[in-house]
């Protein structure tokens, strides 16, 4: 039933485990605003288990019964190394590559459960809750803190977002993450969404572009 692996730019397979997913959530002040959020002190974290993962390059898949299905477009670190109660300066020996990432939201669920004041795990670890892409090597990224991604749906630009718009970098995420979750390798960590999320919809065409790296064309199911 699941059969994700890490995948490198030329499709092939990656020689890492399939591990958690460490997500960030409201990374990017303009998301904080659309959401009427609070803008955190530090990273909220939250994890997705390996079973959320599948190949973005195959459809995604959203649930059809549990209310709007939201796209969240994610820069994803692949982790090669473990890593944990970390400085700064050591965590970007730890980065194997560079992908994008989808966390697919259940935004009705979600809004109940932060009322409630419980986990948002129903909203956004099921299954195939995280379609991902192929990983850029990291000596291929000039720069962590400036790459440029993209959403297109039905060839309209929805998302676009840049590093360097972060509240916390992808560094700084790295070494706050280590020092409550050991990052092990082949974990993944999500760093957060920019602006323009909204429901998907069955048939719904994705295109999803990592500046200048690769771009991936895929179906919503």
């Amino acid at each position: 039933m699941f059969e994700y692996r890490h995948s490198d730019s030329d499709g092939k397979s990656i020689d890492l485990p399939v591990g958690k997913v460490v997500c960030v959530g409201r990374n990017y002040l303009q998301h904080i605003k659309e959401l009427e959020n609070e803008v955190p002190s530090e990273p909220l974290l939250f994890i997705k288990p390996s079973t959320a993962l599948s190949h973005l390059h195959k459809p995604v898949v959203i649930p059809k019964e549990l209310g709007p299905c939201h796209n969240e477009l994610e820069l994803a670190i692949l982790i090669k190394s473990t890593l944990s109660n970390a400085c700064i300066e050591n965590v970007e020996a730890t980065i194997w590559g560079v992908g994008l990432g989808l966390d697919l939201t259940l935004r009705d669920v979600q809004n109940v459960l932060k009322k409630q004041g419980h986990p948002w795990e129903r909203a956004k670890a099921f299954d195939f809750s995280c379609p991902m892409s192929q990983f850029v090597m990291k000596d291929r990224i000039e720069n962590l803190s400036d790459i440029n991604f993209s959403l297109h749906v039905n060839n309209e630009l929805r998302q676009q977002g840049n590093s360097q718009d972060m509240l916390f970098t992808v560094l700084k995420l790295l070494a706050n993450i280590s020092k409550t979750f050991t990052l092990l390798p082949g974990d993944i960590v999500m760093t957060g969404t920019p602006k323009g999320v909204a429901a998907l919809s069955v048939d719904d065409q994705l295109t999803i572009e990592l500046n200048e790296h690769f771009s991936v064309k895929t179906c919503v199911v």
